[in-house]
């Protein structure tokens, strides 16, 4: 098959093996898929990752075991848990100890003609949303994630560090959910197209207020620190995006200022599509490119540009 594969460095491969799937396991062709912050990460050595990057996909499963899915449009949740251990038994393949995630950890992705996860992981998509649209599910159900770990009231001061694709999708779900974030960032361009997208936005090197909740989605190693000087007292930070590069960090402010930390990663995609479904968020507006999966270096590259918030590869 016709695949993106990362060996060190990126390339286009036509002649990379079919996937072949386990007991329980169903093969999706990939319609269209989305290029993100963590993939951009693998690029430069994050997780010390071999294979096909991607993991924001939809497509129609064209191999299963499982008749009822056979021919759907689905998305795929992204960590296949080994369904023997507690986590899996609580339902949390999300944090099996023995998990493989598509494109990320010991499982080929998305950025290729076919996938295989588990049929449990595969949702199918209503006839309603377009496959442009779905292919947001798994950012936007990370951004969902932050409703099932913690609770944030509506009166409380949140802000948003960062005003790229993770942001961006952070901000809209708050937005979509009734709550009133702003979102910080560096390029005036992109927070002048989010506050066309109803949000309230603010360079980052204006921010002087002290808020509730940070949540830090700028993607480098200084966003820590940055949330540590602006979150108050028993305030709350939100760590959403994930950086290959090492970080030196002062504990100290945590404790005297008794400072809430939670990581925050992937999310239950359910949440999302129906929050997509009912309207809450549309996150069309975000792509700013579409690439052939033969053109898929250079459409690495377009991600590359800060100014870009989404770019799809087609796989058909």
């Amino acid at each position: 098959m016709r695949a993106l594969v990362f060996d060190r460095k990126l390339e286009f491969r036509g002649d990379y093996a079919d996937p072949v799937a386990a007991p329980g396991e169903g093969v999706v062709r990939v319609t269209v898929a989305g290029i993100c912050g963590t993939d951009l990460e693998i690029a430069r050595g994050y997780m010390q990752y071999r294979g096909v990057p991607g993991h924001e996909f939809a497509g129609r499963v064209v191999e299963s075991q499982n008749s009822a899915l056979r021919g759907k449009r689905v998305v795929g949740e992204i960590n296949a848990g080994c369904g023997r251990c507690a986590k899996c038994f609580a339902g949390d393949a999300r944090h099996c100890p023995n998990r493989t995630v598509l494109g990320i950890l010991g499982r080929d992705g998305a950025f290729a003609e076919f996938v295989r996860l588990p049929d449990l992981n595969l949702i199918p998509i209503p006839d309603s949303i377009a496959d442009d649209v779905a292919v947001f599910v798994e950012p936007l159900a990370a951004a969902y994630e932050i409703f099932e770990q913690t609770h944030l009231a509506r009166n409380q001061t949140i802000v948003v560090l960062g005003d790229g694709r993770l942001g961006a999708m952070v901000a809209l779900a708050l937005k979509g959910e009734k709550y009133l974030p702003i979102v910080a960032g560096h390029h005036r361009e992109k927070l002048a197209r989010l506050t066309a997208l109803g949000l309230e936005t603010i360079e980052e090197s204006s921010l002087r207020d002290k808020f509730d909740v940070v949540i830090e989605c700028g993607g480098s190693e200084s966003g820590f620190r940055r949330a540590i000087e602006l979150v108050r007292a028993r305030g709350r930070i939100i760590l959403k995006s994930t950086s290959a590069a090492a970080a030196e960090i002062n504990l100290a402010p945590i404790v005297v200022n008794e400072i809430t930390v939670i990581g925050s990663r992937c999310g239950r995609f359910q949440p999302a599509l129906d929050a997509i479904v009912a309207g809450k968020v549309d996150p069309r507006p975000l792509i700013d490119g579409t690439f052939a999966l033969d053109d898929g270096v250079a459409a690495f590259e377009a991600a590359k540009n800060p100014l870009n918030f989404k770019i799809l590869l087609r796989a058909l």
